[in-house]
């Protein structure tokens, strides 16, 4: 299945953000059945396993994913070009690139946050990226880094990648702190400036741009809509609360006529997938660790939490065990 630029800057009006050990693809699965039109990311794959190391395992995905965008990590322009095509080649939507992970692993790597400081290695990542393959190639980032001055570095960093052929950003409204913060603190302690983004969308009105960072709910994501930014990117609270940001999503956010799935509906949609993946010899847990948010804020969550998180791991556990799950959970909002 393949996607057209305006295909994709549409979907791109709500994307989940990619994270790492959380958005693999039983949770894209989930997150799809509740939201037919969000765009999805992978998990960042970095381009040295691809090409180097041949895990093309990393790489699956069910096409009925769409529209599912691959992110890459990597700082090399000629192995992120072959990654890039590979993932083309598998079927992937779009090529983002990651310049915004801060973990030390990854700035030991030469990859991620710490490349705000290299727009010029980035822009040539992107057009080797962008020659290598047909689909669109796209740019997650941050404000900036440590010391750097974001309302210098930002646009700078945005009019290079442009000339490279990029036409999407999505920005992470805060710096990332290199130096004294671990990547959990980053996601947290740098002050938020969606102004900032909102500036970038002015200065380069030719480009999509999409925000990234401290949204929790849709009535923020329709404001920044509203406001003229092309797309938001939701990132934990899609992931703890996912219904809250994703069932109601196609009606609001794109326009889509009809009822939403109920949170109940979304359980049964996901059992041929959970049937699926244990015919294949996979375990229950590794789907319903991604559904243990379905019912937050709501009566009998908790239950739903106790009864997957205990029980999820036994021999054996199957549908019976989501749907008993479901029907406590029912009961108890009854």
């Amino acid at each position: 299945m393949k996607q057209g630029k305006i295909e994709l800057h549409s979907a791109a009006r709500l994307s989940v953000a990619p994270m790492m050990d959380w958005t693999d693809r039983h949770c894209r699965a989930f997150h799809r059945v509740l939201s037919c039109r969000a765009l999805l990311y992978t998990e960042m794959v970095t381009a040295p396993a691809l090409v180097r190391g041949g895990a093309m395992h990393l790489l699956d995905f069910d096409p009925r994913e769409h529209p599912v965008a691959l992110q890459l990590g990597g700082s090399e322009p000629g192995e992120l070009a072959q990654a890039a095509r590979l993932g083309a080649e598998r079927g992937y939507a779009e090529i983002n690139l990651n310049v915004g992970c801060p973990s030390d692993r990854v700035r030991s790597g030469c990859f991620g946050a710490v490349l705000m400081e290299r727009p010029e290695l980035v822009a040539e990542c992107c057009a080797a990226m962008i020659a290598a393959q047909p689909r669109e190639v796209t740019v997650k980032c941050r404000l900036g880094v440590d010391d750097q001055v974001p309302e210098e570095v930002l646009p700078d960093f945005i009019r290079k990648v442009r000339d490279a052929g990029v036409t999407r950003v999505a920005i992470h409204a805060r710096k990332a702190w290199l130096d004294g913060l671990s990547p959990k603190e980053n996601r947290d302690i740098p002050p938020l400036d969606h102004g900032l983004v909102h500036a970038m969308k002015v200065e380069f009105p030719d480009m999509h741009v999409s925000i990234n960072g401290g949204i929790t709910d849709l009535a923020q994501v329709e404001t920044h809509l509203t406001r003229g930014l092309d797309g938001v990117m939701v990132g934990r609270a899609a992931y703890h609360d996912p219904a809250a940001i994703l069932l109601e999503a196609d009606r609001r956010i794109f326009g889509e006529a009809g009822t939403s799935l109920t949170r109940e509906e979304a359980v049964h949609a996901m059992l041929p997938h959970i049937e699926a993946h244990l015919a294949a010899g996979g375990k229950l847990a590794q789907v319903t660790r991604h559904m243990l948010g379905l019912f937050t804020g709501r009566p009998g969550a908790r239950r739903w939490r106790r009864i997957l998180s205990e029980g999820a791991h036994r021999p054996g556990a199957g549908p019976a065990l989501v749907l008993e799950a479901l029907d406590a959970t029912t009961q108890a909002a009854a």
